[in-house]
């Protein structure tokens, strides 16, 4: 007879007491993401304001009407273009940080460098620069993938390949805890004391993500040692360039680099097609405000709830091949239902499932296996992955989506039918590219 399994909080318990760094690496991931969602209303409330001199700088409205642009219905391509064109711009300055600095360096840097800036845009608002709009839309948007895509670059120099499969699960439970409480933050303060000062809010809780990394430091050390890695305490070397170099010469990472893009590409034609059917579909702002409030509260919910009850237990048993197979086989049939009826319900149904899986499961499935990869790959790479190919997908398809949403609805799922096709296979070749010891036999739980 077997002996009963733990319960699930039974088992979080169990993890926290085996690995303290685990805690350090809750609560960092809380305050990150707790910190970009007290911002992400404020910068939504930009991207979706209908008047563009409160976004864009006087000059650029005077150049664009002189230019024969309608600015006000090519608001968001114009900015997601702009944040694109930056991310390419930071990407061998970055390259450069991380190869010439160690790692205590360079990891406080990214956040000090983050909080000057926060500091910097709570004096433009303050004084009302013009222009804050876009500057604070991209900034966002550079700051929500640079600081992402470092964290889950230190928690592969903290846990080991078997370590992650066990507690990557519920570290992306703290995060999306903390974008959880973010919002909530924002809604209950930002009347009493301003959007300005939301924005010393969020710096406080990237102050925090700086003691988090001071406390896990030694735990990357020792991980590092274990392993028989060259230390993050040198500098790390090589071409600035080198992440690039990486992604276009090594398979696995063109896999991954395939699997980001095509999978940002679902998600902006869904969103902005949901965008338009709700518009259609809810004459009134409180009847839209509420359609989105419960899809996000749905999306949270599975995704907390997945996190801690699946994730773990699928990536020990069956390595990351399901996780990473099945929401691109469950989104390719949702595309297809939608293409059949875009309901604004099964939309949201679509949603729900979209976002889900790729917060539950695919993102900590991805983030394993740089575990297994070497530090270059691991913070370079990685990095081109997560800022560059992840805006380029998102500012192609939100172009393409602009021409497909001329022919309707139908025409723009059953485009996405298509590229759901091409993210499934990615997903497969990421599968076939990685070192058998990242895909795993099946272990006993």
């Amino acid at each position: 007879m077997r002996p009963a399994q733990p319960s699930a909080p039974g088992r979080f318990r169990a993890a926290l007491a085996e690995s303290p760094p685990l805690w350090w690496s809750l609560l960092y991931f809380f305050c990150l993401l707790c910190g970009y969602y007290v911002l992400r209303p404020v910068r939504d409330a930009m991207g979706a304001s209908g008047n563009v001199a409160d976004v864009f700088p006087q000059w650029f409205v005077s150049w664009a009407a002189g230019a024969g642009w309608d600015l006000a219905g090519l608001t968001l391509q114009v900015l997601f273009s702009i944040t694109f064109v930056a991310m390419v711009v930071l990407q061998p300055l970055y390259g450069a940080l991380v190869s010439r600095f160690p790692r205590r360096v360079f990891l406080p840097a990214v956040y000090l460098v983050f909080i000057a800036c926060l500091l910097g845009f709570h004096w433009m608002f303050d004084r009302e620069w013009s222009g804050r709009g876009a500057a604070f839309f991209v900034w966002t948007a550079v700051f929500n993938l640079f600081a992402v895509s470092v964290f889950w670059s230190f928690m592969a120099d903290v846990f080991d390949n078997a370590q992650a499969k066990l507690y990557y699960g519920y570290i992306g439970a703290g995060g999306t805890i903390g974008a959880l409480v973010g919002p909530v933050l924002t809604r209950v303060l930002a009347e009493r004391v301003g959007v300005d000062n939301l924005l010393l809010i969020s710096a406080g809780f990237l102050a925090a993500c700086l003691l988090c990394i001071m406390k896990l430091r030694p735990w990357a050390l020792r991980s590092e040692q274990a392993r028989g890695e060259a230390s993050g305490e040198a500098a790390m070397g090589g071409s600035v360039m080198a992440g690039i170099r990486l992604v276009l010469s090594d398979p696995l990472l063109r896999a991954l680099a395939m699997l980001m893009f095509f999978g940002v590409g679902v998600g902006t034609l869904l969103y902005n097609e949901q965008a338009a059917i709700a518009k259609a579909n809810f004459i009134a702002d409180e009847a839209r405000t509420a359609y989105y409030a419960n899809i996000d509260l749905a999306i949270n919910t599975l995704t907390i709830i997945t996190q801690l009850l699946v994730t773990r237990w699928l990536l020990r048993r069956y390595g990351i091949a399901p996780a990473l197979l099945l929401p691109g086989i469950a989104i390719m049939f949702g595309f297809a239902l939608l293409a059949a009826s875009p309901l604004p319900m099964l939309v949201a149904a679509v949603q729900v499932l979209t976002r889900s899986s790729e917060f539950s499961l695919g993102k900590p499935a991805r983030e394993t296996i740089y575990t297994r990869v070497d530090r270059e790959s691991r913070y370079k790479a990685k990095a081109v992955i997560d800022t560059v190919v992840y805006r380029g997908g998102d500012l192609s398809f939100v172009w393409l989506h602009k021409g497909l949403a001329a022919f309707g609805s139908a025409t723009v799922f059953a485009a996405g039918v298509g590229v759901a096709g091409l993210f499934l296979f990615s997903a497969w070749r990421v599968v076939r590219e990685q070192p058998p010891a990242v895909v795993g036999a099946p272990t006993a739980t």
